[in-house]
Parts: structure tokens; C-alpha cells; sequence
């Protein structure tokens, strides 16, 4: 008998099983996929992720294998703007599937036990008198089905929960309805910057001025904002780029019919970013992701807590997603362990507050850049004080890359 099954093993689930195996506690993590596995993401993790895998003692081999990220370009409407991180502050770009998969192996260091390719169906419910409590989930793998039980079940399994939409919790509202289409290229033309030093303070130019050439020692995180849509780039190990296209969409877009030439078309289309893509390949067919947006509403469902993606997802634009899970499956770990040492009673008003003060003034940051992003007139006004007022800017990229956590 396990004390915690934790439902997926990303980020969120794979940081709330670490935490729980080095109390004492027996974890067993579910997941569908076999490790390591490709996943969907812009491959960045911001300063104060990076400031909470320390505190945790998870960032070592992250560090060790990833590049350092010292700051972001942001272009729009004929600006560019570069500025690094304050204070020495770093974040570090490394491919998702080599991220989640040393996240696990600390959690499998720490005594978790691990069960790949095994399908989550739906959480098992118990009624208790008017209220529900989860006590396990029912499970397939090859042609076997069955259930597992637990007084703790962590689902951690991504913006398309089993748990979550199978207890009628989670939607995707109608707005915004974004979808995100990414791919890695080779010999992708390396950003031009200049030596770390004199990113000290932003920089803001013509998008014209922009080096094709790299010729600097900083390594900046990449996000061209357009009237409509928006790119982000990131230089990743193994001399890879990644590249994501965020961009609204209907139902049967034709666009989504054929994601290589529409990816190709906005990058060849795109007034800084054309040149650079001129001799860049496609290393495999893009992944598509849609909707975006996921609204889950709280769950006081005795043994059940929510983690991750699972709690909800947002349009992450300033990469915020990795910090929600890694950050939010801590938070989970730390109802878990409330709930088996005192009960539920408080459990879930607990976590929710916890959740609060950790996430809600970023979610309100990142709705205003999500805002600004649909509408041309703001895109418009921004890159107007981003000339006048280089100072906002500063501030925005601090606030962007959680700099405050690292402090």
C-alpha cells in the first residue's frame, strides 16, 4: 500500500514525489508515457524556477546540462529591446524531455517507485454521505486493467487531466482560444548580441540594426511580438533551436492542416527573423498544441489534490509554465503530508491560499502581456514607452524572469 499515487511524471509530479519519498513517505508514480519522452515547451527556465530547484537540491545536473540564459530580447513593431537579468541572475535552456527526465530520476533516487506506459482512466470515487472522496484511480496497461488505492492521489497529469475532466472539473473556456505550434531547426543563425557587459542596462534600437552574427558572450531568451501572433526562440544544447509560434485559432483552422509550412511561413515572413532561418532545417515535424487555455475550478474532493498543468493552464508567454509546475508540486507535497499527519479537514482551503500568494500576481502579469499581445494599438502604445520609458522595460524582464525569487 502506497500512501501518495501522483498521476503523471513531469515536472510537477516528479518535484512532489522527491519531496514526499525524502520525508519518509511511499510515492508511486503513474505515467503514460515511457521516459524519456519529447514534450512540448519553449525549453527555458526562468531565474526563480531555477532559484526553487536550488532551494530544493534539484538544479545540480539541470545546471550542469543546460546553457545559462541571461536576460531576453524582446522585438515588436520595428524595436528591439535587450536587457539581462539583474543582479548576476540566470536562467538556463535545456530540452524538455532531458529536463523532466532528471526531475524523475531524483525522484526515483529519493525512493519512488515508477510505473511507465500505464494509462490513468479515471480517478475512483467513494460517496460519503453528500460529499466525494477519491480513494485511487483505475488504471490500463496492455490489455490489464485494474485499480490502484492510496488516501493521497496527486493528479499531475497535464492540461489534459483524466482526473480533472473526468470529475467534471476542468474546461477550456472560449476565450482565449490559442494554439501553439513548436519544432527544433538546425543551423538556425545564432541571435547577435554583444558581450554581457553591455547588457548591463536595456538596449533599445531599430529592429533593422539587429546582427545576423553572433558576436557576444550573453545568451538571451527571444520573444518577437506581432499584431496577432507571437514567436519564441531559444538556443538549446546540441547546437539545436527552438522555435514556437503562438497564434489564435479557430475550429478546423485550415492552417493547423499542415503546421511545417505554416511555421515556415511566419518565420519567412517575420522581418527579423526571415534572415536568420534562410539556411535552418527542420530536424522533425512540429508539434501541435491546442487550445491552450485550461480552467479548472478549485476541487475540496478529500484525497485528491492538483498539481501542475492539471490545476489549470495559461498561455505561458513569459515561460512561466515550468515554474507553475515545479512550484506548484511542491505545494502539492506539502498538502499531501498535511493530510495524512491531520486529516483533510483544511487541506484544500490551505493549498489554495498557498497557491495564491505564490502565483496570482504573476497570472495578473501574464494576462496584461496576454492582453497587449490581441490588441495593435497595444503593441503599438508599448513599443512606444518602451522608447520613452526604457526603465518600464527593465522592470517587465525582472518581473518576467521571477528575479525576485532568485534575490
Amino acid at each position: 500500500m502506497h500512501d501518495v499515487l501522483i498521476v503523471g511524471g513531469g515536472p510537477s509530479g516528479a518535484v512532489a514525489g522527491a519531496i514526499l519519498a525524502r520525508a519518509g513517505i511511499r510515492v508511486r508514480i503513474l505515467d503514460r508515457a515511457t521516459f524519456p519522452r519529447d514534450k512540448l515547451c519553449g525549453d527555458t527556465i526562468n531565474p526563480g524556477t531555477l532559484a526553487v530547484l536550488r532551494r530544493l537540491e534539484l538544479a545540480r545536473d539541470i545546471e550542469r546540462r543546460g546553457l545559462r540564459v541571461h536576460g531576453m530580447r524582446l522585438t515588436g513593431d520595428g524595436i528591439a529591446i535587450d536587457g539581462c537579468y539583474p543582479a548576476g541572475a540566470f536562467g538556463c535552456a535545456i530540452l524538455r524531455r532531458d529536463l523532466d527526465w532528471l526531475l524523475l530520476q531524483d525522484a526515483l533516487a529519493a525512493g519512488c517507485e515508477f510505473d511507465p506506459g500505464v494509462t490513468v482512466q479515471r480517478a475512483v470515487v467513494r460517496e460519503v454521505g453528500a460529499a466525494r472522496a477519491v480513494t485511487g484511480v483505475a488504471v490500463a496497461r496492455s490489455a490489464a486493467q485494474g485499480t490502484l488505492s492510496a488516501p493521497v492521489t496527486i493528479a499531475a497529469d497535464g492540461r489534459r487531466s483524466a482526473i480533472t475532466f473526468g470529475l467534471g472539473l476542468a474546461r477550456h473556456p472560449p476565450r482565449p482560444r490559442r494554439w501553439a505550434i513548436g519544432a527544433y531547426f538546425e543551423n538556425f543563425t545564432p541571435l547577435g548580441l554583444r558581450p554581457q557587459s553591455d547588457l548591463s542596462q536595456t538596449a533599445i534600437r531599430p529592429e533593422s540594426d539587429l546582427s545576423q552574427t553572433s558576436v557576444g558572450l550573453a545568451n538571451l531568451g527571444e520573444m518577437h511580438v506581432r499584431h496577432g501572433h507571437y514567436i519564441g526562440v531559444a538556443e538549446v544544447p546540441g547546437g539545436l533551436t527552438n522555435v514556437c509560434l503562438v497564434k489564435p485559432s479557430g475550429p478546423a483552422d485550415p492552417d493547423l492542416r499542415d503546421p511545417s509550412a505554416l511555421l515556415m511561413r511566419a518565420l519567412t515572413r517575420d522581418p527579423v527573423l526571415r534572415d536568420r532561418c534562410a539556411g535552418a532545417r527542420l530536424t522533425g515535424p512540429p508539434v501541435v498544441l491546442g487550445p491552450l487555455a485550461v480552467d479548472v475550478r478549485p476541487a475540496p474532493i478529500d484525497g485528491l489534490l492538483l498539481a501542475g498543468d492539471a490545476a489549470g493552464f495559461i498561455d505561458p508567454m513569459t515561460g512561466d509554465g515550468l515554474r507553475f509546475a515545479i512550484r506548484g508540486g511542491e505545494l502539492a507535497a506539502a498538502a499531501a503530508m498535511q493530510a495524512l499527519q491531520h486529516g483533510w479537514i483544511g487541506v484544500h482551503a490551505d493549498l489554495d491560499a498557498a497557491r495564491r500568494r505564490a502565483f496570482v500576481g504573476k497570472w495578473r502579469f501574464n494576462r496584461a502581456i496576454r492582453a497587449l499581445v490581441a490588441s495593435p494599438r497595444a503593441v503599438d502604445a508599448a513599443a512606444l514607452g518602451a522608447r520613452l520609458a526604457p526603465g518600464v522595460l527593465r522592470a517587465v524582464i525582472a518581473r518576467a524572469g521571477d528575479c525576485h525569487v532568485a534575490e
